[in-house]
């Protein structure tokens, strides 16, 4: 179901489940052995993982953004490598555990032979960063981008995030897309209820359930794949416009804000509602009350 590896000896990726939902992704650059953990929840996860294959220490962690499910294995990560260095989001850095490299739009950074190209990405929280490898044909787009959805609009308005996914879209077709939750399969369930003319969806949500079935991962996906089956990716569609109320006039991050408020509901506005709380409390309390939802 998920989509094929990246080109042989660009990149290896390896998916650590943590939490209900999450995915941390551990990253080695095969030419320089270098390893990265991109938004590490938990740190004996990612030591585990790095043992089990034998990749030795862990030289990064790649913060997409500040929120606890991504950044509270920081800190015990660089107590167990004390070489290590966490690099993030420069627009964020205070929220950051660690921070020792800021990065931001446009930047480009060095992880062994590959460079890793940053987009500002702001919606989900005012400080998200995506990180693309374009050589290895990567994104990890943090909570800005899901498989056949997006992330909730904490700290940023429809039209921000509409800028931002507008970025990623923007990307080559045969890019692979490593989000940061496995939400496929209620995502696909709602994107079938405002597109359900839509048979690459309808087939691709089918895939989705038998993966899931089996007990396999729907990531990394494909983003020209994302582009046929995301509704948040097709405000342009006249089904969706329909199905959220608004007409052809209308301005594609307008219908976008529509598609989000609609997969929100009363359970999404009330987690917007408690963001303000939960984004203070302590990690452990916090990633407790994240797991719930």
């Amino acid at each position: 179901m998920a989509a094929a590896p990246p080109p042989l000896g660009t990149l290896d990726v390896a998916i650590i489940p943590v939490l209900s939902d999450n995915y941390i992704w551990l990253l080695r650059e095969p030419a320089s052995g270098r390893t990265a953990a991109v938004d590490p929840a938990l740190a004996p996860p990612v030591i585990a993982e790095l043992e089990k294959r034998g990749w030795g220490e862990l030289h990064y962690i790649l913060n997409t953004h500040h929120h606890l499910d991504h950044t509270s294995g920081n800190l015990d990560l660089k107590k167990a490598f004390p070489g290590l260095k966490v690099v993030g989001p420069r627009a964020d850095h205070r929220r950051i555990p660690g921070i020792d490299v800021q990065l931001g739009d446009g930047d480009a950074w060095q992880f062994g032979g590959l460079e890793m190209r940053v987009f500002d990405t702001p919606g989900h929280t005012r400080g998200h960063i995506a990180l693309w490898f374009p050589r290895a044909e990567a994104l990890f787009p943090g909570d800005t981008l899901f498989s056949i959805g997006c992330g909730m609009l904490f700290e940023g308005d429809p039209k921000t995030m509409w800028g931002s996914l507008s970025k990623l879209a923007s990307l080559p077709k045969e890019t692979r897309v490593y989000c940061a939750h496995e939400y496929t399969a209620s995502n696909a369930n709602f994107a079938a209820g405002i597109n359900p003319a839509n048979t690459a969806l309808l087939e691709r949500k089918a895939r989705v359930e038998e993966a899931r079935a089996r007990g396999e991962p729907t990531l990394p996906s494909l983003l020209g794949d994302e582009l046929a089956v995301n509704p948040f990716l097709r405000p342009h569609d006249p089904e969706i416009r329909a199905a959220v109320g608004l007409p052809p006039g209308a301005a594609d991050w307008e219908v976008f804000g529509a598609v989000r408020r609609a997969k929100d509901g009363p359970r999404g506005r009330f987690m917007l509602a408690f963001y303000a709380v939960w984004d203070r409390l302590p990690a452990p309390l916090g990633r407790a009350i994240a797991a719930l939802f």
